[in-house]
């Protein structure tokens, strides 16, 4: 089945851990514009970001990109790319969002080919990636999103059935990274933003557990390996690097 996709950013200045995270300089560019440049370059359709400040937004325009201004009161990234995905595009002409994490600056744009693959199977609402755990200390990790799901053999397709900050599922076999990219069906997204947060979404801080609490289906495809977040000060000194040397 054919989709129309759209890509929007949500991007905010009050980060706890990096205030200002957004606009940190990357040899030369504002972050946003990094992970602005991978989203062109995926070539799939239109990139908005939905900006809580101004600043942002003149970030984005000046890099030749498109920024819509939310209300800097929205409590989520999804809250703010349905927010500017109604101003951008009212008349609905694009059926599939793709929610990029603005602080992702090396993902491989073919990523974000990758998660609209799991909405060719109709029984999805919404798609997601994950990528193989390689280490004890990234399973360990809170920070480290686990998705339990299982592929059959030659499968790049599977159900996410939970997802935890905990090392799930146990037993032998092999743990998912979850990477915070999504794919919405644009019916989904707006059901999605209209459920309250739900008490596994609560306990665990993990806002796609709304999702599978309200009963929709979340399909994860598989990639070779998670890209790397900037999440904190020693994160952005690591992107400068492996963006340097790309430079």
């Amino acid at each position: 089945m054919a989709v129309t996709p759209i890509i929007l950013i949500p991007a905010r200045l009050a980060s706890t851990r990096l205030p200002g995270k957004p606009l940190a300089d990357i040899c030369g560019l504002p972050m946003i514009v990094h992970v602005l440049n991978r989203a062109r370059e995926s070539a799939l359709g239109p990139v908005v970001v939905a900006c809580a400040e101004p600043e942002i937004a003149e970030a984005v325009t000046t890099a030749g990109g498109t920024a819509i201004l939310t209300d800097p009161a929205l409590p989520s990234g999804s809250d703010r790319i349905f927010a500017a995905l109604q101003s951008f595009d009212a008349a609905g002409a694009y059926d599939v969002i793709i929610n990029l994490q603005g602080d992702l600056p090396s993902i491989p744009p073919e990523y974000l080919a990758a998660v609209l693959a799991p909405l060719a199977e109709q029984k999805y609402d919404i798609a997601t990636l994950v990528a193989p755990i390689t280490t004890a200390e990234e399973a360990a990790a809170p920070s480290v999103v686990k998705c339990a799901c299982a592929f059959p053999a030659g499968a790049r397709i599977a159900p996410a059935l939970y997802f935890s900050r905990k090392i799930i599922p146990s037993g032998d076999g092999p743990l998912w990274h979850h990477i915070g990219i999504y794919a919405y069906r644009r019916a989904a997204l707006e059901t999605f933003v209209g459920l309250p947060e739900s008490p596994l979404e609560s306990r665990e801080k993990l806002e796609q557990l709304r999702a599978l609490e309200a009963g929709m289906r979340i399909g994860a495809a598989r990639v070779a390996e998670a890209p790397f977040g900037v999440d904190t000060p020693s994160d952005l000194d690591h992107a400068r690097k492996i963006l340097g040397q790309n430079l």
